[in-house]
């Protein structure tokens, strides 16, 4: 009697933990949702990479400060050739300011055609 007992604590504890993870998980899903981009500067096509014909995608990930300004990026994917314009443009971008700081994605798309 004493087994089944404990065990029906613990199980009921294991529950109460699994909770309160869910909840924890929920809670942070809210807290990364995407700012909003108050002003944006367009990345310039690299010549070079327009005369080679360089189409793709740049991916980057962008540190929001909780003033709005880009404090840091890291490039995620994209040609070598159009990394840099895609850098140099979203350091100028300014976000909504927000109660902390925050990480987001952005993508450019390049197009010779």
């Amino acid at each position: 009697m004493k087994i089944r007992a404990f065990s029906s604590i613990i199980a009921f504890v294991l529950l109460l933990a699994c909770c309160s993870v869910a909840s924890a998980q929920n809670a942070s899903a809210d807290e990364t949702a995407k700012r909003q981009v108050k002003t944006r500067t367009d990345p310039t096509y690299p010549s070079l990479a327009r005369e080679m014909h360089v189409n793709g995608k740049v991916k980057i990930e962008v540190t929001v400060g909780a003033d709005g300004a880009v404090r840091n990026t890291k490039v995620l994917g994209g040609s070598p050739l159009l990394v840099k314009a895609s850098v140099d443009a979203v350091k100028n971008w300014k976000y909504e300011s927000a109660p902390r700081e925050t990480t987001e994605t952005v993508e450019f798309v390049f197009n010779n055609f």
